[in-house]
């Protein structure tokens, strides 16, 4: 969130404030989102997008992304960054131990294994947004929408720390194994999909993305603190996501921020304060 080999520990203390500990998620059928969909029931010739979407438009995607991609840095996130990293900082003592019993192969490991690689995940998201955009569900078109954010997003991490980090792979493929891209991918998906429709659709979705951290480790490609941290990195992305493209259409009426201004007064200084919220 399996050669005899010197055991790589995660380098802990090289990232203290980035110790970062989904799903591939079936296709869900658009549903209405009740009452709120349904009151404006207008006679038109096309769906204002714009006006049902909220932030959730092509044109605004770019400053989605950027939005998203600081808003994971946020104070929102500290609580939740703290327990993935305890938890994968102490599952990497487990590592050793985890990868020996995990010996042999699964069989479905290697179905997760093509699956959640780069290109059939990236069908699989991009297949999801352009659905959403033929889609009148608004519920399935903002999931559909989130999901090409975080996944775009949790790339980004993902590939920075492995950059960053340089931990060698349990099979010595390479030294990109900390954190788990499919784990991280997997959770991202799998967290948007259950911020939009809840736990019953979101419980399948996280277990397929537990799944997928179990197949990386019985292929030998990661330890068992990789797919914790991939884990973490991924479901605070997704939720991030979810969180900040649900905000108010109020607070992009006028270029996608809002200004506020204030009386400053210290004690050697005097003047206005300026606040601007994305």
């Amino acid at each position: 969130m399996i050669g005899c080999r010197t055991t790589t520990r995660a380098p802990w203390a090289s990232w203290p404030t980035l110790t970062l500990a989904l799903a591939l998620a079936a296709p869900l059928h658009a549903a209405e989102d009740g009452p709120a969909a349904a009151a404006p029931q207008q006679v038109e010739p096309a769906r204002p997008v714009a006006d049902t979407d909220g932030r959730r438009t092509l044109a605004r995607l770019p400053a989605n992304l950027g939005r998203t991609a600081i808003g994971v840095l946020s104070t929102d996130n500290i609580a939740p960054f703290i327990a993935g990293g305890a938890i994968a900082a102490g599952s990497s003592y487990l590592d050793e131990d985890v990868r020996t019993a995990a010996t042999g192969q699964l069989g479905w490991s290697d179905t997760f294994e093509t699956a959640g690689g780069p290109v059939y995940s990236t069908l699989f998201v991009a297949g999801m947004f352009t659905a959403g955009r033929l889609s009148h569900g608004t519920r399935f078109r903002a999931m559909t929408y989130d999901m090409l954010d975080g996944a775009i997003v949790n790339f980004a991490y993902t590939e920075v720390l492995k950059l960053a980090i340089k931990r060698e792979r349990p099979n010595g493929e390479d030294n990109k194994s900390f954190p788990s891209g499919h784990t991280s991918n997997a959770f991202a998906l799998a967290s948007v999909v259950e911020a939009h429709y809840g736990w019953k659709i979101g419980v399948p979705s996280y277990l397929l993305a537990g799944l997928m951290g179990v197949s990386r480790i019985h292929q030998d490609k990661h330890w068992l603190s990789d797919v914790v941290a991939g884990a973490a990195l991924g479901t605070i992305v997704g939720r991030t996501v979810v969180r900040l493209n649900s905000r108010s259409l109020e607070r992009v009426a006028s270029g996608g921020a809002t200004l506020s201004v204030s009386p400053m007064v210290a004690r050697h200084a005097r003047g206005l304060s300026l606040s601007v919220v994305f």
